[in-house]
């Protein structure tokens, strides 16, 4: 009789701590949003004809949402942002000045730049802020080929193994096909690329003046998928990049007490998909959630003026 009481006094636990937990779990709204915002990821990359790797962290909060983090991907363009942040380094370090001016030469243009390739005749000279604009706003190689030739591509890869980033590489200049076909690709993971923007955002790498350089140049308008996911108004500091069956963009969404960094990479996409499409759909889900919670009380109330 006394082993019988004894086991229904369990059996009554359980339950108990089984109700008091669910009662927790369904109380606790914002883990119900962010459950379903995983969710909603997650369907997009099942339902992508590529790989799909994504990481994201609330700068407020520190929640993270991740999916195929620590996958690396090619990075195209978006490689652009550390040679960026090797640019301001060197100049915070006196190593350069922004305004020095650099010869741009017949045999420093490449394809795949929508300016400085038909430029220069019968000579230019261009200043380092300025090949940073072009290099950020246009994506234009030679832009960018010319500033790897000034800081020095070691000098890109040291800065990101003193910062611990063991996968993030800029291994060849724009449009070297021979170093692509011999697997020299620039690289990232989705949570290498976070971590280096989170390590700038934290004031961790640049100093104030040129930390706000940073994210001023990344936040000039742009054509980016990042960009085109959030209303007209809210800055958004990113750098896209595309290659065949390969779409990827990384930055830094300006939200006032909700700022967060999104890093989505695509890779293996299928003729029929839309990579940049890809993009601006997890970049407006992703929006939404954090805008929801901007705009939102603890208990989930929206006060508008309207």
């Amino acid at each position: 009789m006394r082993f019988r009481h004894q086991k229904i006094l369990v059996v009554l636990a359980i339950v108990l701590l089984l109700l008091t937990g669910f009662n927790l779990q369904a109380g606790d709204k914002v883990s119900q949003l962010e459950n379903r915002l995983r969710g909603q990821l997650v369907a997009v990359r099942d339902s992508l004809d590529g790989v799909l790797g994504l990481a994201v962290r609330d700068l407020a909060s520190g929640q993270t949402f991740f999916l195929n983090e620590n996958e690396i991907f090619p990075q195209a363009s978006s490689i652009k942002i550390a040679i960026l942040l090797e640019v301001l380094k060197q100049a915070e370090e006196n190593r350069l000045r922004l305004d020095e001016f650099i010869d741009l030469k017949p045999d420093s243009k490449v394809g795949g730049g929508p300016i400085l390739n038909y430029l220069g005749y019968p000579s230019l000279k261009i200043s380092i802020r300025d090949l940073c604009v072009l290099m950020v706003v246009l994506s234009d190689n030679t832009a960018t080929n010319l500033l790897i030739d000034r800081v020095g591509m070691e000098a890109v890869n040291e800065r990101l193994t003193s910062l611990g980033l063991k996968q993030t590489r800029l291994r060849r200049k724009m449009m070297d096909l021979r170093a692509a076909e011999e697997g020299r690709e620039n690289i990232s993971t989705p949570r290498e690329m976070m971590s280096l923007l989170e390590r700038v955002w934290q004031g961790k790498v640049l100093g104030k003046e040129y930390r706000l350089l940073f994210f001023d140049l990344l936040s000039l308008p742009k054509d980016s998928p990042l960009q085109q996911a959030v209303p007209e108004g809210v800055t958004v500091a990113d750098k896209p990049g595309e290659l065949e069956a390969v779409r990827c963009d990384s930055g830094l969404v300006f939200l006032k007490k909700r700022p967060y960094i999104i890093c989505v990479m695509t890779t293996y996409l299928s003729p029929a998909e839309n990579g940049n499409e890809v993009i601006r759909k997890i970049g407006r889900l992703v929006y939404n959630h954090f805008d929801r919670l901007e705009r939102s009380s603890q208990y989930g109330r929206i006060i508008s003026e309207r």
